[in-house]
């Protein structure tokens, strides 16, 4: 949040809806949906930047609030029609976000597909990957599920410190609760247990 500030100041716009952005996205990710959706209204309020719009589709989506999220792809869709990442990456996880919340995470997997080229790199970090894993464990597919969460923390380098990365152990613990991994479900909630404190 100190970076929104310092950009505010600076007169940044799109920087600070980024910034402002990133802060919803872990309030998102931790489960804490009301304050997710105020920052990413806040954020949208000061900028519509393809970095914004990007972040606060997925906050809203994650949060709840489907119909936001929709109208956020489709802009993005309508004003920027042949850019790479936001087609690639973007949407088709914005998009699996909605279907999750909708109940669909079959469909929710088949629209990463187009994400699966670019999982690990510095505009995707592990978002796609963990949404996936997201979509496996709504489907009730332990082992896809833990496969996912763990091609997640065996790529920790390209997320370092990122919500998604951390929570990836939670995940993980659920997935392999799902396998009658007991053992393993332990290992990974303690893990998960660590990193929080």
């Amino acid at each position: 949040m100190q970076a929104a500030v310092v950009s505010r100041r600076r007169k940044l716009a799109a920087r600070t809806a980024r910034s402002m952005g990133l802060s919803a996205m872990e309030e998102a990710l931790v489960g804490n949906a009301g304050q997710a959706r105020e920052g990413a209204s806040a954020a949208l309020a000061i900028s519509r930047s393809r970095a914004a719009l990007s972040l606060c589709g997925s906050v809203l989506a994650l949060a709840g609030d489907v119909a936001k999220a929709s109208a956020i792809a489709d802009e993005l869709a309508r004003r920027f029609p042949l850019h790479t990442l936001i087609n690639s990456i973007s949407r088709p996880t914005m998009r699996a976000e909605i279907e999750i919340e909708r109940g669909n995470p079959t469909k929710a997997i088949e629209l990463l597909r187009a994400a699966s080229p670019y999982e690990f790199g510095s505009a995707s970090r592990a978002l796609p990957t963990y949404v996936r894993g997201l979509a496996y464990l709504k489907a009730r597919q332990g082992p896809e599920a833990a496969a996912e969460f763990q091609r997640i923390l065996d790529h920790r380098g390209v997320c370092m410190t990122a919500t998604e990365c951390v929570l990836a152990h939670l995940q993980l613990g659920r997935a392999r609760g799902l396998t009658g991994d007991n053992a393993g479900a332990r290992t990974a909630y303690q893990d998960f247990l660590a990193l929080w404190k």
